[in-house]
């Protein structure tokens, strides 16, 4: 006989059973899995899972939300009788039915309602707002609290440490920066927050209800220089996603842009005129100017002289996870190298994380430029990634099996990839590896890197974020 039950003052998940020990049990998820401490064995045992992990060598935090499965080995044990009701901590919110669990957010069932979503968003609308010296971060939909956010609150932070700082977070498992208040989305004290807010630092479109409270200032970051087509430039004709795109950039109040052809092209896609766009470089590329690479490598457990490898493809709009151009860990094994795979945001959610000798899946880490400072060689394809790698000036490849159907059908480029690429094009991963390991190769993209990096890395110097804040605060939208 097997049961279950929750201890709210640890926040863990207890299975107990009759008979032989288990070698282990484990709650395994989409993008986290915890191993259980087992004790007892004979007669009884007891596997007690925590509901807590700490990721990336940060500090223990809720299991993200998503759908997990129990596992216990080594015996013979019934877990289809265990059933938990739906139970709120203070960090999450669990059931579970048999060997099956669901984590999600830490917000009460009735503000999930439709009645309770309503109530939030009418008190919401009839704030008078934007009365509180504070600032309303948001990075990739709450599903990270990174990006040029991230790098505008680290300064802001330093030079204007009276202001409070909410993080907008899909579940408690998102970690945000140090002395920043997280918000799950949904809840009462997101709602409240994002009204409140004099400024609200947003790095994609805004979503759910919004209402612009008097004086209230909305900064869109935006999230990378574009090669892909965006917004009104996409091919076919939506008069509904026109629709939405004029409406959304209606909302912003100033647009970073990365350097002047960003600018030029995002002017045009979103429509966005008549408002101001800062030229300042990418906030989140400071690091790879500033950043020592050492305390990232430790805590992702790469050693000093292993050479690692970021494989960064950017989403497919006919597909929700991850390409799988690549095998990781036959890659490892090909290169002698450590493989990080980084999924774009959008399949953090519907993807998993891939496994393997000298494989991270980092898609769930918090900063991708930290990533970038750490590798030695850039994989993609069609991410802007490219334009922030770039700043480093190490060699990057271009793995584009599906060229022809990304370019002519799915989005279309700007310009001519293959004509202005700072490093090879190749269709797979054994051509790859050739590239890879081909010596000649950067100095035969020298000249096209160089003249890439004086288009599109002139402001990356490592003082974007401070700028960024110091016109904050000339505008006097906040008080230091």
């Amino acid at each position: 006989m097997t049961t279950a039950r929750i201890d709210e003052q640890t926040q863990t998940l207890i299975i107990s059973g009759t008979g032989a020990r288990p070698a282990s049990a484990w709650l395994v998820g989409p993008r986290a899995r915890v191993a259980a401490r087992i004790t007892g064995g004979g007669k009884t045992w007891k596997a007690t899972l925590p509901l807590q992990t700490s990721r990336w060598g940060g500090a223990a935090l809720p299991l993200p939300a998503g759908a997990y499965r129990l596992t216990v080995e080594g015996v013979d044990v019934d877990v289809d009788g265990v059933e938990i009701e739906p139970t709120l901590l203070p960090g999450l919110r669990i059931e579970v039915h048999g060997p099956d669990a669901v984590i999600a957010a830490p917000i009460a069932p009735i503000y999930e309602t439709p009645e309770g979503q309503r109530t939030l968003e009418q008190r919401y609308a009839s704030q008078i707002g934007a009365g509180e010296n504070a600032v309303f971060f948001e990075s990739f939909y709450g599903q990270t609290a990174g990006c040029n956010p991230r790098a505008i609150d680290r300064v802001l932070a330093e030079r204007a440490p009276a202001v409070t700082r909410y993080w907008s977070v899909t579940d408690l498992s998102v970690e945000v920066p140090p002395g920043a208040t997280p918000v799950v989305e949904g809840g009462p004290d997101w709602w409240r927050a994002r009204a409140e807010s004099r400024i609200l630092v947003v790095n994609d479109w805004l979503r759910r209800r919004f209402v612009r409270k008097p004086g209230q200032i909305v900064l869109q970051t935006w999230h990378g220089t574009p090669l892909k087509r965006l917004a009104l430039h996409r091919p076919g004709f939506d008069p509904r996603r026109m629709a939405a795109v004029i409406k959304e950039s209606r909302r912003w109040d100033v647009l970073l842009a990365q350097n002047p052809y960003a600018a030029r092209i995002l002017k045009k896609a979103y429509a966005f005129v008549g408002k101001p766009i800062w030229v300042e470089g990418y906030p989140r590329n400071d690091v790879l100017v500033n950043a020592d690479p050492a305390p990232v490598r430790e805590a992702l457990g790469i050693g000093a002289d292993e050479r690692v490898i970021l494989y960064a493809p950017t989403w497919r709009d006919d597909r929700s996870e991850m390409v799988d151009f690549v095998d990781p860990q036959l890659l490892a094994e090909q290169t002698d190298s450590v493989v990080l795979v980084r999924g774009h945001s959008r399949t953090i959610q519907p993807g998993r994380d891939h496994t393997g000798a000298r494989v991270i899946d980092v898609t769930g880490y918090p900063e991708t430029a930290r990533l970038l400072l750490i590798a030695d060689v850039l994989v993609t394809d069609y991410s802007s990634v490219m334009f922030d790698f770039s700043v480093t000036g190490r060699p990057m490849f271009f793995l584009v099996p599906d060229l022809q159907h990304y370019r002519g059908e799915l989005r279309g480029f700007y310009f001519d990839l293959a004509e202005r690429a700072p490093g090879p094009l190749v269709h797979s991963q054994d051509e790859l590896v050739r590239a890879i390991d081909e010596p000649e190769v950067p100095e035969a993209y020298r000249e096209r890197y160089a003249a890439w990096r004086a288009q599109f890395n002139r402001r990356d110097d490592g003082q974007a974020a401070d700028r960024v804040v110091s016109r904050i605060l000339d505008q006097g939208w906040l008080t230091a």
